[in-house]
């Protein structure tokens, strides 16, 4: 398990990417896998910008915005699972990454509100 979240977060687009780049394009998967790899590589990307954050305000929604990006993820990578039924156990494993994510993000997020 991978505890450095910036890691975390860059393996997940790391890791859809790679599942991406396997699956053969069809008009539905291609447009399935284009929100995928955006949404998924939008986690890492938004988490790392927190960590650059400029104010709590600035950090609190980066943090948000990275959890709704997780969230989101998990909803192209089901889309993804019956679409090309093939990777459906790739899909899952990752579904669960994706979930993860969502509520430590989520976790987070909560965090900062209470202070």
């Amino acid at each position: 398990m991978i505890y450095n979240l910036e890691e975390r977060t860059a393996k997940f687009g790391e890791n859809v990417i790679k599942l991406c780049q396997t699956v053969q394009i069809t008009e539905i998967t291609k447009a399935i896998v284009n929100q995928l790899i955006r949404s998924a590589t939008s986690v890492g990307a938004n988490y790392m910008e927190a960590n650059q954050s400029s104010s709590n305000k600035d950090f609190r929604n980066k943090i948000k915005i990275a959890q709704k990006e997780a969230n989101e993820s998990k909803h192209w990578l089901r889309m993804l699972a019956i679409a090309y039924p093939i990777k459906i156990q790739e899909c899952r494993v990752l579904w669960k990454e994706a979930h993860e994510l969502t509520l430590i993000l989520a976790s987070i997020s909560r965090k900062c509100q209470a202070k």
